[in-house]
Protein backbone atom coordinates (compact mmCIF):
# COMPACT_ATOMS: atom_id res chain seq x y z
CA UNK A 1 0.00 0.00 0.00
CA UNK A 2 1.28 3.70 -0.97
CA UNK A 3 1.68 6.02 1.78
CA UNK A 4 0.62 9.29 1.12
CA UNK A 5 3.30 11.58 0.56
CA UNK A 6 3.81 14.79 3.13
CA UNK A 7 5.10 18.02 1.50
CA UNK A 8 7.13 19.76 4.00
CA UNK A 9 8.62 22.81 3.18
CA UNK A 10 12.40 22.50 2.69
CA UNK A 11 14.24 25.03 5.09
CA UNK A 12 14.88 28.53 4.04
CA UNK A 13 17.93 30.80 5.14
CA UNK A 14 15.41 34.00 4.49
CA UNK A 15 12.33 32.88 6.42
CA UNK A 16 14.58 31.58 9.00
CA UNK A 17 16.07 35.61 9.14
CA UNK A 18 12.71 37.51 8.48
CA UNK A 19 11.38 35.22 11.90
CA UNK A 20 14.66 36.49 13.61
CA UNK A 21 13.77 40.18 12.36
CA UNK A 22 10.33 40.16 13.58
CA UNK A 23 11.19 38.21 17.17
CA UNK A 24 13.79 41.14 17.47
CA UNK A 25 11.34 44.05 16.51
CA UNK A 26 8.90 42.63 18.61
CA UNK A 27 11.04 42.47 21.53
CA UNK A 28 13.23 45.94 20.79
CA UNK A 29 8.99 47.24 20.71
CA UNK A 30 7.89 45.31 24.03
CA UNK A 31 10.98 45.76 26.25
CA UNK A 32 10.42 49.82 27.08
CA UNK A 33 6.88 48.27 28.52
CA UNK A 34 8.35 45.94 30.63
CA UNK A 35 11.29 47.89 31.58
CA UNK A 36 8.55 50.42 32.80
CA UNK A 37 6.48 47.59 34.23
CA UNK A 38 9.96 46.57 36.05
CA UNK A 39 11.07 50.18 37.15
CA UNK A 40 7.24 51.00 38.81
CA UNK A 41 8.53 47.87 41.42
CA UNK A 42 12.21 48.87 42.38
CA UNK A 43 13.41 51.42 44.39
CA UNK A 44 16.17 54.44 43.45
CA UNK A 45 18.98 51.92 44.48
CA UNK A 46 17.65 49.60 42.35
CA UNK A 47 16.67 51.85 39.67
CA UNK A 48 20.33 53.85 39.56
CA UNK A 49 22.57 51.67 40.85
CA UNK A 50 22.31 47.98 41.64
CA UNK A 51 19.56 46.78 39.13
CA UNK A 52 18.54 49.26 36.36
CA UNK A 53 17.39 46.86 33.81
CA UNK A 54 16.64 43.44 35.23
CA UNK A 55 13.40 42.27 37.28
CA UNK A 56 13.06 44.38 40.20
CA UNK A 57 14.31 42.29 43.47
CA UNK A 58 11.31 43.12 45.22
CA UNK A 59 7.98 43.76 43.96
CA UNK A 60 7.23 47.10 45.68
CA UNK A 61 3.73 47.80 45.73
CA UNK A 62 3.72 50.64 47.49
CA UNK A 63 4.70 52.18 45.00
CA UNK A 64 1.36 52.51 42.88
CA UNK A 65 -0.01 53.31 46.41
CA UNK A 66 1.73 56.58 46.59
CA UNK A 67 1.00 57.52 43.34
CA UNK A 68 -2.32 56.73 43.72
CA UNK A 69 -3.33 58.43 47.31
CA UNK A 70 -0.69 60.58 47.76
CA UNK A 71 0.42 62.40 43.93
CA UNK A 72 -3.16 63.51 42.86
CA UNK A 73 -3.13 60.88 40.36
CA UNK A 74 -6.69 60.17 40.29
CA UNK A 75 -7.57 63.51 39.71
CA UNK A 76 -5.25 63.54 36.98
CA UNK A 77 -6.75 60.16 35.50
CA UNK A 78 -10.06 61.93 35.71
CA UNK A 79 -9.30 64.77 33.87
CA UNK A 80 -7.74 62.56 31.01
CA UNK A 81 -10.99 60.51 31.00
CA UNK A 82 -13.16 63.07 30.92
CA UNK A 83 -11.09 65.04 28.06
CA UNK A 84 -10.40 61.95 25.95
CA UNK A 85 -13.97 60.76 25.78
CA UNK A 86 -15.18 64.00 25.17
CA UNK A 87 -13.01 64.49 22.39
CA UNK A 88 -13.93 60.80 20.78
CA UNK A 89 -17.70 61.63 21.04
CA UNK A 90 -17.25 65.30 19.92
CA UNK A 91 -15.20 64.07 16.82
CA UNK A 92 -16.74 61.20 15.40
CA UNK A 93 -19.89 62.79 15.62
CA UNK A 94 -19.10 66.01 13.17
CA UNK A 95 -16.50 63.46 11.18
CA UNK A 96 -19.21 61.20 10.13
CA UNK A 97 -21.98 64.09 9.80
CA UNK A 98 -19.68 65.93 7.36
CA UNK A 99 -18.25 62.74 5.53
CA UNK A 100 -21.80 61.57 4.42
CA UNK A 101 -22.62 64.63 3.38
CA UNK A 102 -19.59 65.66 1.46
CA UNK A 103 -19.18 61.87 0.33
CA UNK A 104 -23.07 60.83 -0.89
CA UNK A 105 -24.98 64.27 -1.33
CA UNK A 106 -24.74 66.74 -4.03
CA UNK A 107 -24.50 70.09 -3.13
CA UNK A 108 -22.45 72.97 -4.49
CA UNK A 109 -18.90 73.86 -3.05
CA UNK A 110 -18.45 70.77 -0.96
CA UNK A 111 -15.18 69.89 -2.27
CA UNK A 112 -14.10 73.33 -1.79
CA UNK A 113 -14.94 72.88 2.35
CA UNK A 114 -14.11 69.05 2.01
CA UNK A 115 -10.41 69.96 0.77
CA UNK A 116 -10.61 73.09 3.22
CA UNK A 117 -11.56 70.93 5.97
CA UNK A 118 -8.64 67.84 5.09
CA UNK A 119 -6.04 70.88 4.80
CA UNK A 120 -5.97 71.18 8.73
CA UNK A 121 -3.58 68.12 9.17
CA UNK A 122 -0.91 69.58 7.63
CA UNK A 123 -1.12 72.34 10.11
CA UNK A 124 1.14 71.83 13.40
CA UNK A 125 0.16 72.82 16.38
CA UNK A 126 2.88 74.98 17.39
CA UNK A 127 2.23 77.13 14.54
CA UNK A 128 -1.22 77.76 15.77
CA UNK A 129 -0.36 77.55 19.30
CA UNK A 130 -1.07 81.02 20.26
CA UNK A 131 -4.47 81.99 18.07
CA UNK A 132 -5.70 78.55 19.96
CA UNK A 133 -5.19 80.19 23.45
CA UNK A 134 -6.60 83.57 22.62
CA UNK A 135 -9.69 82.25 21.38
CA UNK A 136 -10.17 79.62 24.28
CA UNK A 137 -9.84 81.97 26.17
CA UNK A 138 -12.10 84.47 24.33
CA UNK A 139 -14.91 82.02 24.06
CA UNK A 140 -14.57 81.90 27.94
CA UNK A 141 -13.13 78.18 27.91
CA UNK A 142 -10.51 78.89 30.11
CA UNK A 143 -10.88 77.52 33.42
CA UNK A 144 -12.74 74.23 31.87
CA UNK A 145 -11.91 70.95 30.50
CA UNK A 146 -13.36 72.61 27.01
CA UNK A 147 -10.56 74.31 26.90
CA UNK A 148 -8.95 70.85 25.74
CA UNK A 149 -11.54 69.10 24.12
CA UNK A 150 -12.72 71.64 21.80
CA UNK A 151 -9.29 71.96 20.46
CA UNK A 152 -8.58 68.37 20.71
CA UNK A 153 -11.57 67.45 18.33
CA UNK A 154 -10.41 70.44 15.96
CA UNK A 155 -6.97 69.44 15.38
CA UNK A 156 -8.81 65.62 14.90
CA UNK A 157 -11.46 66.58 13.26
CA UNK A 158 -9.48 66.44 9.75
CA UNK A 159 -8.35 62.85 9.79
CA UNK A 160 -10.99 61.60 11.13
CA UNK A 161 -13.59 62.97 8.45
CA UNK A 162 -10.74 61.90 5.49
CA UNK A 163 -10.75 58.32 6.95
CA UNK A 164 -14.91 58.30 6.84
CA UNK A 165 -14.97 60.04 3.29
CA UNK A 166 -13.24 57.01 2.02
CA UNK A 167 -15.42 54.63 3.60
CA UNK A 168 -18.39 56.35 2.85
CA UNK A 169 -17.49 56.56 -1.63
CA UNK A 170 -16.29 52.85 -1.47
CA UNK A 171 -20.42 52.04 -0.73
CA UNK A 172 -22.03 50.93 -3.21
CA UNK A 173 -25.42 53.22 -3.62
CA UNK A 174 -27.73 50.51 -4.08
CA UNK A 175 -27.76 50.36 -0.04
CA UNK A 176 -29.41 53.64 -0.22
CA UNK A 177 -31.44 52.95 -2.95
CA UNK A 178 -32.32 49.96 -0.99
CA UNK A 179 -33.35 51.80 1.25
CA UNK A 180 -35.97 54.44 -0.37
CA UNK A 181 -37.64 52.06 -1.69
CA UNK A 182 -38.33 50.55 1.24
CA UNK A 183 -39.65 53.73 2.73
CA UNK A 184 -36.24 55.09 4.65
CA UNK A 185 -35.35 58.73 5.16
CA UNK A 186 -32.07 60.20 5.01
CA UNK A 187 -31.97 60.13 8.71
CA UNK A 188 -32.72 56.63 8.97
CA UNK A 189 -30.30 55.47 6.02
CA UNK A 190 -27.88 57.33 7.95
CA UNK A 191 -28.10 55.87 11.23
CA UNK A 192 -29.66 52.52 10.61
CA UNK A 193 -27.26 51.19 7.11
CA UNK A 194 -24.54 53.97 6.71
CA UNK A 195 -22.92 54.07 10.00
CA UNK A 196 -23.29 50.48 10.99
CA UNK A 197 -20.89 49.42 7.60
CA UNK A 198 -18.63 52.14 8.85
CA UNK A 199 -18.45 50.65 12.17
CA UNK A 200 -14.58 49.28 11.86
CA UNK A 201 -13.95 52.59 10.66
CA UNK A 202 -15.16 54.24 13.53
CA UNK A 203 -13.61 52.26 16.05
CA UNK A 204 -10.32 52.42 14.03
CA UNK A 205 -10.86 55.91 14.56
CA UNK A 206 -12.15 56.10 18.48
CA UNK A 207 -8.49 54.39 18.91
CA UNK A 208 -6.33 57.28 17.22
CA UNK A 209 -8.86 59.87 18.56
CA UNK A 210 -8.51 58.76 22.02
CA UNK A 211 -4.68 57.94 21.96
CA UNK A 212 -3.52 61.44 20.43
CA UNK A 213 -6.09 63.15 23.05
CA UNK A 214 -4.68 61.10 25.96
CA UNK A 215 -1.11 61.42 25.21
CA UNK A 216 -1.24 65.24 24.43
CA UNK A 217 1.12 67.81 26.15
CA UNK A 218 2.05 71.02 23.91
CA UNK A 219 -1.67 72.06 23.75
CA UNK A 220 -2.54 71.15 27.36
CA UNK A 221 0.60 72.59 28.79
CA UNK A 222 -0.32 76.24 27.45
CA UNK A 223 -4.11 76.12 28.33
CA UNK A 224 -4.37 74.22 31.37
CA UNK A 225 -4.19 76.65 34.36
CA UNK A 226 -5.91 75.27 36.81
CA UNK A 227 -4.33 72.74 38.91
CA UNK A 228 -7.11 70.53 39.79
CA UNK A 229 -7.33 70.52 35.45
CA UNK A 230 -3.91 68.84 34.97
CA UNK A 231 -4.04 65.51 32.91
CA UNK A 232 -2.08 62.65 33.45
CA UNK A 233 1.06 63.75 30.60
CA UNK A 234 0.97 67.14 32.56
CA UNK A 235 1.10 65.41 36.20
CA UNK A 236 4.00 63.53 34.96
CA UNK A 237 5.99 66.38 34.38
CA UNK A 238 5.22 68.38 37.37
CA UNK A 239 5.78 65.10 39.52
CA UNK A 240 9.45 65.15 39.00
CA UNK A 241 9.53 68.56 40.41
CA UNK A 242 7.62 67.96 43.16
CA UNK A 243 8.65 64.63 44.53
CA UNK A 244 12.42 64.40 43.10
CA UNK A 245 13.51 61.26 44.82
CA UNK A 246 10.83 59.04 44.33
CA UNK A 247 11.59 57.83 41.28
CA UNK A 248 9.58 54.45 41.83
CA UNK A 249 6.29 56.26 42.72
CA UNK A 250 7.30 58.01 39.14
CA UNK A 251 6.99 54.93 37.37
CA UNK A 252 3.91 53.55 39.09
CA UNK A 253 2.42 56.79 37.54
CA UNK A 254 3.58 56.33 34.20
CA UNK A 255 2.11 52.77 34.26
CA UNK A 256 -1.00 53.90 35.34
CA UNK A 257 -0.70 56.37 32.82
CA UNK A 258 -0.22 53.81 29.52
CA UNK A 259 -2.96 51.31 31.18
CA UNK A 260 -6.10 52.41 29.30
CA UNK A 261 -4.31 53.10 25.83
CA UNK A 262 -2.73 49.47 25.81
CA UNK A 263 -6.19 47.53 27.09
CA UNK A 264 -7.80 49.93 24.52
CA UNK A 265 -6.05 48.73 21.44
CA UNK A 266 -5.76 45.15 22.84
CA UNK A 267 -9.97 44.76 23.15
CA UNK A 268 -10.41 46.33 19.74
CA UNK A 269 -7.74 45.73 17.22
CA UNK A 270 -9.65 43.70 15.82
CA UNK A 271 -11.46 46.27 14.58
CA UNK A 272 -8.39 47.87 13.20
CA UNK A 273 -8.01 44.58 10.87
CA UNK A 274 -11.27 44.94 9.86
CA UNK A 275 -11.25 48.21 8.98
CA UNK A 276 -8.66 47.31 6.12
CA UNK A 277 -11.15 44.73 4.57
CA UNK A 278 -14.57 46.27 5.09
CA UNK A 279 -14.69 48.06 1.78
CA UNK A 280 -13.82 45.19 -0.53
CA UNK A 281 -16.58 43.01 1.58
CA UNK A 282 -19.16 45.47 1.12
CA UNK A 283 -18.30 45.81 -2.68
CA UNK A 284 -18.35 41.95 -2.84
Amino acid sequence: MNKPKINRSPFSLSKALFHLFLWGYAFVSLYPLIWMLFYSFKNNDEIFVSNPFGFPTTLRFENYIKAWSQYNVPQYFLNSVIVAVGTVVITISFALLFSYATSRMRWKGKEVIRIYVALGMFIPVQAVLIPVARTVNQLGFMGSHLALIIPYSAFNLSFATMVFYAFFVGLPVELEEAACIDGATIFQTFFHIMVPTVKPAIWTLVIFTFLNSWNEFILANVLVIDQKLKTLPLGILFFQGQFTTDWGAMGATMVIASLPTILLYIFFSNQVEKALTVGGAVKG
